[in-house]
């Protein structure tokens, strides 16, 4: 039989397989983080019909004939390029860009690997992939709130409904001005006096309104008295003192000599630790010729609930609270690897390691060779249509090829027959 039947049969079946690799690209067109596969061709094993010679004083040299026997897959590889990123309306959706891929457990233990940040909240609160597979990171230490990028992975989850207890107030800074114009000598105390009501809480997370009157003394000395007042039953405060300020500059001056410029004392009825002391501070307090307008927040908080969260670039998990506070939540990891066209497809968009790939280097987002990530965001797939469709051209005339060389190997059989025939 003719070499050429067998061969042109491997070019059929490499083809074959070419034109599978393209259409499994196209059908993947819009499959979340694909990466497209390509295909090399390698010639298979060649026939030595005569071996060549070296030359010598009476003739020159002799080239080696071969027939080659056909044609056969070298490999089938991955794109890994950046796939464009398309915006969404989900926090829990991530795109990587750069190097790396999502950690997920299997549910069996082991741990697969994907491009593919298509993520939603289960009703666990943990952040998983469509088909369930838990999204892997850090957790913060219960005690310090701090993450350790060297303790094992965990399930990232975010704790909807969770609770902040408050936090009671410790320090009261004023800030703003008392108008130098105002007179000490005036007979109605509105026209030599400031008030200014300061929210401070208790160790229960409740909020006590406080007023605090500042009442000019002396024009000349620039001298301030300050005191303390509150309409809440079951309430009482007390603090009082005075302040003064540089004639020539109107900036505060400390009198005291030593932190803090005073203090305001709270009796409570309602369970809370008293009396609750709370330290103040006039520095940021001005006297020029302005209106006055006079501020004075507390470090204090009222409890919280979990309101929402965000996913920043390195993959940290910030929480939002009722109360004002953000709260790390946890950190979500990375892995790359040394060759990663070695990664095993798995199906599900998930990849696991082979012996080709190297381990996988578990990390920070952003640090070393793995990418950032972005939050509200998919990498869509890096199928080049284009490309995809001349592939397309470029195996269906290979195969066509192929199978005429078949039809013309048959006719050649036939007319070897007819030899007999004649």
């Amino acid at each position: 039989m003719l070499r050429s039947l067998f061969s042109a049969i491997s070019g059929l079946r490499s083809n074959q397989t070419f034109m599978d690799v393209v259409g499994n690209n196209i059908s993947n067109v819009n499959t979340t983080g694909f990466k497209a596969a390509h295909l090399t061709f390698e010639d298979l094993l060649s026939q030595t019909v005569r071996d060549g010679s070296a030359p010598d004083q009476q003739r020159g040299g002799i080239n080696p004939a071969q027939v080659g026997l056909g044609v056969q897959v070298a490999s089938i590889g991955m794109s890994m390029a950046q796939g464009n990123l398309q915006a969404t309306e989900s926090p829990t959706d991530l795109a990587i860009q750069g190097d790396g891929f999502f950690i997920l457990a299997n549910g069996q233990g082991g741990r697969v690997y994907t491009r593919d940040g298509g993520f939603s909240l289960g009703p666990n609160g943990v952040l998983a992939n469509a088909n369930g597979l838990e999204v892997l990171g850090w957790l913060p230490d219960p005690t310090t709130g701090l993450i350790d990028p060297a303790q094992p992975l965990q399930p990232i989850t975010i704790p909807v409904g969770d609770q902040m207890v408050g936090q009671a107030s410790t320090q009261v800074t004023f800030k703003g001005n008392l108008d130098q114009r105002l007179d000490a000598a005036a007979a109605n105390a509105s026209d030599k006096s400031v008030q200014t009501t300061v929210t401070l809480y208790d160790t229960l997370g409740q909020a006590h309104q406080v007023t605090v009157t500042f009442t000019k003394t002396n024009n000349a000395s620039n001298t301030w008295s300050w005191s303390v007042s509150t309409t809440e039953s079951g309430v009482s405060v007390s603090g009082s003192g005075s302040l003064s300020f540089d004639p020539a500059t109107g900036a505060f001056t400390d009198t005291n000599g030593t932190a803090p410029d005073g203090t305001i004392s709270l009796t409570l009825g309602n369970g809370a630790t008293s009396p609750q002391s709370v330290n103040v501070s006039f520095a940021n307090l001005t006297q020029v010729a302005a209106s006055s307008s006079v501020d004075g927040p507390s470090d204090g908080l009222a409890p919280g609930s979990l309101t929402g969260f965000s996913i920043g670039a390195n993959g940290e998990v910030t929480g939002a609270y009722s109360n004002g506070l953000k709260k790390l939540l946890g950190q979500v990891a990375l892995a790359s690897f040394a060759n990663p066209q070695g990664l095993l497809r798995q199906g599900g968009n998930t990849f696991t390691t082979s012996p080709n790939s190297g381990t996988p280097v578990i990390g920070v987002p952003g640090r070393g060779s793995r990418g950032q990530i972005s939050s509200g965001y998919l990498e869509m797939s890096n199928v080049d249509l284009g490309q995809e469709f001349t592939n397309m051209i470029t195996a269906e005339r290979g195969f066509q090829a192929s199978s005429r060389v078949i039809t013309t190997s048959d006719e050649i059989l036939q007319e070897l027959v007819n030899l007999k025939r004649q």
